[in-house]
């Protein structure tokens, strides 16, 4: 028997507004780990404690297996490509009304169990001062990239003040996904270090790794700094109103373990406990990490997303006891007939079968081309087959 696609409705904006103040102030002091009655006012009033999502990251049972998409919002749907139609990037996440939006398309298209903030990581560089924008076709770019000591002076310190627009679109979100959650973001201090140093994107890291090596110290104070920008803009975003973070790392990958648990993970945990009394799950994300899984778990994140290429039940070997996992079929599936994309979601769910907590995700973002009703009935197939 079929399961019907669950439906949210979001409330009333009066009803939301008379709860908004309490869910601010009850987030800056209460841990997630606790029982429905003594979770936070806020999750409460919004229902979003109880949600599948929320439930799944603290490793609790669910109703289902929770479904979300790295960049459901985003150029596979069209009315996203219209209402961005003209607008850069950079200004389309300065604008709360816009970011709104783009951020409810998904929600409203496939019924997913969360909604993530629209935004890109280089956010929070253009915030405080950094001379970059983001090129069509290629990426971030940098004017000036931060090579030797005197450029860290570049990296000043990230005041709430600075991404209002954050905060109010926050607030908006929040007010139409009544129960859905919000998943805030940010990119992982090598990520940015990495467009810092190369300028751009980069394929093989190369200045980004000699710096590494080859000025542990100043590697070091880089990264610090950006773990400050980084934790800074996840608390804007969780005090605002978001009922998750995740830590994309998207070029970590790159990187031996050894390299990783040296030169990077000093840097990712700094941000992880930065946010940790702040009452929403931590999730780590990176891309090509199957090397990593541990490292990333033991840096401090309570969800640990996988991408496509290693078994969620391998993965969970690797990850350890006490983390729950996201993840993993590859975008690229999704391009195959109906079936196969099924047989693959099955594969995903089988290898998760006995996991404490287990979110359905992509391996990766979505790509561009693919045909968003894949994308809906993907999210139906998972609900109906896991439905409790």
């Amino acid at each position: 028997m079929r399961a019907s696609p669950i439906r949210r409705r979001p409330r009333a904006h009066a009803e939301i507004s008379a709860t908004w103040p309490v869910r601010r102030a009850t987030r800056r002091a209460k841990i997630w780990g606790v029982s429905a009655n003594e979770c936070p006012t806020g999750q409460q009033q919004t229902g979003t404690h109880d949600s599948a999502f929320l439930k799944a990251c603290r490793r609790e049972p669910v109703p289902h297996t929770p479904v979300w998409f790295m960049r459901q919002a985003g150029r596979s749907l069209p009315e996203y490509r219209k209402v961005r139609e003209g607008i850069a990037m950079l200004d389309s996440c300065m604008r709360p009304d816009l970011v709104t939006e783009i951020t409810l398309q998904p929600v409203r298209r496939h019924q997913v169990d969360a909604a993530i903030y629209f935004s890109d990581i280089v956010v929070p560089l253009k915030a405080i001062g950094i001379d970059l924008d983001i090129k069509p076709g290629v990426g971030p770019v940098v004017e000036n990239p931060i090579r030797t000591r005197a450029d860290l002076a570049q990296l000043r310190a990230l005041e709430p003040g600075d991404v209002p627009y954050v905060t109010e679109a926050i607030g908006m979100l929040v007010r139409e996904l009544g129960a859905t959650p919000l998943i805030g973001f940010a990119g992982a201090p090598f990520t940015l270090a990495s467009y810092l140093v190369e300028g751009g994107p980069s394929r093989n890291h190369e200045r980004t790794k000699a710096l590494m090596y080859g000025d542990p110290q100043l590697w070091a104070d880089l990264l610090d700094r950006l773990a400050d920008i980084t934790a800074a803009f996840l608390k804007v975003q969780i005090e605002a109103g978001a009922s998750a973070v995740q830590l994309f790392d998207s070029w970590v990958g790159a990187l031996s373990p050894a390299d990783y648990r040296r030169s990077v993970m000093p840097a990712s945990a700094k941000v992880f406990r930065a946010v940790e009394g702040l009452g929403v799950p931590r999730i780590h994300f990176g891309v090509g990490t199957g090397e990593l899984l541990g490292l990333m778990g033991e840096a401090g994140a309570d969800v640990v997303g996988v991408d496509w290429r290693v078994p969620m039940d391998e993965a969970a070997r690797r990850v350890g006891p006490g983390k729950a996992l996201q993840g993993n079929i590859d975008p690229a599936v999704l391009f195959a007939p109906r079936e196969a994309v099924e047989t693959k979601a099955r594969e995903v769910l089988d290898a998760a079968t006995g996991l404490d907590g287990h979110i359905f995700n992509l391996g990766h973002g979505v790509l561009p081309s693919t045909d968003p009703d894949a994308l809906t009935r993907l999210v139906e197939y998972v609900h109906t087959q896991t439905a409790r």
